[in-house]
């Protein structure tokens, strides 16, 4: 059975080899992902942030003194590994950290300019709820910024590790896939682009964005790699404003 995705960081031995992941020199969130978010993220100064899945929230610091005085950040994690992490991580700053799960906070009405969530959505079984949930917690004009593991991704049922061909199929079978990953087992929920798509138009916002994880050639030391990575997408972004 796999885990539900905050709880797969929560068995030690998953943590530890994700974290050990993320040091690497050309990881995946760091060279395909991380980019785009912060594109299209822009300026925060003086902007209230929710980070939905905040993991341990270096990325949170980050906006941080990016943004400078005025900028606050409010971080939500389900894993309590991550928690703890977090907490160090944000020492110092203007920020707090909330243990529970996204789907489960309770979101104050009218309180955020900006909701972000990286590679975190995809566990959430119903995003309709989650976010009706997000729409009225921002404030007027407020925008929400989220990254996915891409849905050519989640259809495509295989082990873990480098691979050299993928084989996407059941694409508009939406439901809860079971993905070996850091030899562990974790559980996705797969869905279609187009279902990320209305469901944020259902919740009442305007699309602005939507972004596939095309490399730049800037943030990859080895050209192996880049070439690899022009291959599939590996995430999917979406930006919406209320």
């Amino acid at each position: 059975m796999g885990y539900r995705g905050p709880e797969f960081y929560d068995n030690e031995e998953n943590f530890e080899k994700y974290m050990e992941r993320r040091q690497w020199q050309e990881n995946a969130n760091d060279t395909l992902e991380k980019p785009v978010m912060l594109e299209l993220i822009g300026d925060v100064a003086g902007k209230s942030i929710l980070d939905l899945g905040c993991g341990d929230a270096r990325f949170g610091v980050e906006l941080l003194r990016s943004g400078q005085e005025g900028t606050t950040y409010t971080g939500v994690e389900g894993s309590l590994n991550m928690v703890r992490a977090a907490n160090e991580s944000v020492k110092g700053t203007n920020a707090q950290i909330e243990q529970a799960f996204m789907e489960d906070w309770t979101y104050p009405a009218g309180t955020y300019d900006l909701v972000i969530s990286r590679l975190a959505v995809h566990y959430i079984e119903d995003v309709e709820s989650l976010f009706h949930k997000i729409y009225n917690t921002l404030n007027e004009n407020g925008t929400f910024i989220f990254s996915v593991e891409h849905p050519v991704i989640t259809s495509t049922l295989q082990p873990s590790g480098t691979q050299t061909d993928w084989v996407v199929d059941q694409y508009f079978v939406e439901g809860y896939r079971e993905q070996q990953w850091l030899g562990g087992s974790v559980k996705k929920m797969h869905r279609s682009i187009e279902s990320y798509f209305m469901a944020l138009q259902r919740a009442g916002f305007h699309v602005e964005h939507l972004r596939e994880s095309a490399p730049q050639r800037a943030y990859f030391v080895n050209e192996e790699t880049y070439l690899r990575r022009q291959r599939i997408p590996l995430f999917l972004f979406l930006a919406a404003r209320k």
